[in-house]
């Protein structure tokens, strides 16, 4: 998996947004960042691990129906 590089410059405007939170929020923040790094990267040996599968019995044409057949129409067309 790769990682996504920052330049400095990208880093300034994240910190110029993260500069004005509260000492808690920064600290929470500081812990997340700090386990991110200490984290073993996932390995992903599968698309269905990455995503997931949808599992069900329905087909394809069946939840396109379901999908439209749960869609409301509110719009009032006035005559003109």
């Amino acid at each position: 998996m790769q990682k996504l590089t920052v330049s400095e410059k990208t880093l300034n405007k994240y910190f110029g947004i993260l500069e004005n939170l509260d000492s808690n929020s920064k600290q929470k923040l500081i812990i997340k960042l700090t386990r991110s790094i200490s984290k073993k990267p996932r390995k992903f040996n599968n698309l269905k691990n990455i995503f997931g599968a949808w599992q069900g019995s329905e087909s394809a044409e069946e939840i396109i129906s379901d999908i439209r057949d749960s869609r409301y129409d509110y719009r009032k067309i006035e005559e003109l």
